[in-house]
């Protein structure tokens, strides 16, 4: 029996454990990530470990999310970082290089290779064959210093592309499509790799733009074949020695297969307020529009500029619509105004906006109230966008580009005839904006520069024996990351600062959780299905940490959520049936007797509301490492304990 792709490389890069479906791995990675909103923590979390030097192939630092200066909040966070990055041996992105994603793709990822990043759209590298995986900044932060990263061997999804896109048809097209097939659930636990003669008629960051929402399916990542396409890509990027051609066996066994037949799939959009709430343009009908946001990780590419550009040519933005446009990296934007087509877009009248994450994050460029907003983003959740009832569509380049003009929703494949877009052979190479670290041996001649908004992170005790606590939330279904930690323009500059930027949490769903969560002191917050979907953000374990939550109970987790509670030293824990969900209501006092020992020996776990006086069963998932950093009270007590 044959390997699929992603099997391959992850038996080259295991330590622990062996390829069997749902059992704890270790692999090693050459690769790390971070960006400027988790990043800070990450590297205070790496100092804290005592590691001088970074031991990865390569390890990079972006400043894309927290780009709006308005304080001295980012500002001091970005010398910071970069001061780290000097001094430790990481590479250091600056303000104005690009999304991370885009410039990653575009100068480091090379096919074969394991990367994790402190961002959950790190499965962009999927596009040109890496495992690339979306972690916690504390995870990141191990891996730097040499350690491995710790997963259940997910399953594989294979996903059969067949036939070829029609014209002005596109990539998002064919994520949306997973995303209406599977649901924002169904990739958890599991691979998607894509594979069949369909892939042949899509370039890299047409790829890239299908693993990068991969992240919205809740899949551990996705992945692509390395082929003659990314040689191609490579080799334009002045980086054909990175290549090696990768692809599945033919006789490789899969848990699933989907197949998709690019030739018959349609124009689509996912509605608010889910990524995974499809319809086609002819169901949505001619929708007026208010604005239309074009970019973000997902779509913002050479590519998709060129596109967009093709389409706006010697067109007039709709006097009803605002539209913005930013480009992915400083190589897409140099590229634009080299060949004329940044004049393009300032000539149709798009507002031009930095190379950075911008209105995706929530950092400017929030539509009006109960605007309806077409965005080439990855995600819409009710809020994100800065405008509490804002309705965010998310869509094509070619669509979003054609609606700005018409000032309505509108079918892209009305524009006719498609011309042949193709990458250009040599991409305009200029990494200026990347600053490498110095020499180990001048390290210690690099001063780590902090500003006073740098708080450190909180720390956790061991687990007590039992946990007798209020509930001091309880939500429902599919709670993302940004109910539980917001981002936007205002929360983001306090990233580096726990007990400022935990006044914020849960605050769209509870304004007075953090009020009642210090009050109490220590509490349980109960959730319903696929709790913590969305970003990577440890934020949204380490500010209810702060808070004196000691365990979250529910009835699914997300991923990355649960491993960055477990980090964070919070207990995650399932109920046994979801039905017991109804058994609890806000400021029930709980009990969880001898958590600590049915942890330690993976014994059935009880919680006794004693309000009710209600006796529920729970059930525990944790591999045998996640039992010891909860005993021990996280992943920072477990790694000095053992250090």
């Amino acid at each position: 029996m044959g390997y699929t792709l992603a099997e391959k490389i992850l038996k080259d890069h295991l330590v622990e454990g062996e390829l069997k479906r749902g059992s704890a791995i270790a692999i090693r990675i050459d690769q790390t990530l971070t960006q400027d909103a988790t990043g800070t923590m990450a590297y205070l979390e790496f100092e804290a470990m005592g590691v001088k030097r970074v031991k990865t192939e390569k390890s990079v630092a972006y400043i894309d999310h927290n780009t709006l200066q308005s304080g001295f909040e980012n500002a001091d966070d970005h010398r910071f970082i970069g001061s780290i990055c000097k001094k430790h041996g990481i590479y250091f992105s600056r303000p104005g290089n690009g999304i991370c994603h885009q410039v990653h793709l575009e100068r480091f990822g090379i096919p074969g290779k394991t990367l994790i990043g402190s961002d959950s759209h790190t499965p962009t590298g999927g596009g040109i064959g890496m495992i690339a995986i979306g972690a916690g900044g504390m995870d990141v932060a191990v891996a730097m210093g040499g350690g491995a990263y710790h997963i259940v061997c997910p399953e594989i999804v294979k996903v059969e592309l067949t036939g070829k896109l029609s014209p002005w048809v596109s990539a998002k097209d064919v994520i949306l499509e997973v995303l209406r097939i599977l649901s924002v659930k169904g990739g958890v636990g599991k691979i998607i790799e894509y594979a069949g003669e369909g892939v042949k008629t899509l370039s890299v960051p047409e790829r890239a733009t299908i693993t990068n929402m991969g992240a919205e399916l809740g899949a551990t990542t996705s992945i692509f074949p390395s082929d003659e396409i990314t040689r191609a890509f490579l080799k334009a990027q002045k980086r054909e020695a990175d290549y090696t051609p990768l692809q599945a066996d033919a006789d490789a066994v899969y848990d699933r297969v989907i197949t998709i037949n690019l030739s018959k799939l349609k124009p689509l959009a996912a509605c608010p307020h889910s990524p995974d709430n499809i319809k086609s343009v002819d169901e949505i009908g001619n929708m007026k529009i208010d604005q239309v946001c074009i970019g973000s990780c997902t779509n913002s590419s050479l590519l998709d500029m060129m596109k967009v550009a093709y389409i706006l040519k010697g067109k007039t933005v709709h006097p009803d619509v605002s539209l913005s446009i930013a480009p992915g990296s400083k190589q897409v934007l140099n590229m634009l105004a080299e060949n004329g087509a940044l004049s393009i877009l300032i000539d149709a009248g798009a507002r031009i906006l930095e190379s950075a994450c911008g209105p995706c994050i929530g950092m400017g460029q929030s539509p009006n109230s109960k605007g309806i907003s077409l965005r080439t983003f990855n995600r819409n959740f009710e809020g994100r966008s800065g405008t509490k009832d804002g309705q965010i569509y998310l869509v094509s380049p070619e669509m979003a580009a054609i609606s700005a003009i018409n000032g309505y929703l509108t079918d892209p494949r009305e524009i006719g005839d498609m011309p042949d877009f193709k990458l250009p052979e040599v991409f305009t190479i200029n990494d200026n904006m990347i600053v490498p670290p110095v020499a180990e041996e001048d390290m210690d001649s690099v001063e780590v520069l902090r500003g006073p908004n740098i708080k450190p992170f909180p720390t956790s005790e061991p687990l007590d024996n039992s946990i007798v606590a209020g509930v001091s939330l309880k939500v429902g279904d599919n709670i993302t990351t940004d109910h539980i930690m917001p981002a936007g323009a205002k929360i983001l500059p306090l990233r580096s600062n726990i007990p400022a930027i935990s006044k914020f949490c849960f605050a769209v769903c509870d304004e007075s959780f953090h009020d009642r969560a210090l009050e109490m002191k220590q509490s349980i917050i109960i959730g319903g299905a696929n709790y913590g979907q969305g970003s990577s953000r440890e934020h949204a374990a380490l500010a209810p940490l702060y808070l004196g939550v000691k365990a979250v109970i529910t009835k699914s987790f997300a991923r990355i959520h649960k491993a960055n509670l477990i980090n964070a030293g919070i207990v995650p824990l399932t109920f046994q049936n979801e039905a017991d969900y109804d058994l609890i209501d806000l400021q029930d006092e709980l009990e969880l007797t001898n958590i600590k020992s049915a942890i330690r020996e993976n014994a059935p776990i009880v919680l006794l509301n004693k309000t009710k006086n209600k006796v529920i069963p729970l059930v525990q998932e944790f591999s045998d490492r996640d039992r010891e950093m909860l005993i021990d009270g996280g992943l920072l007590n477990f790694t000095k304990n053992r250090a």
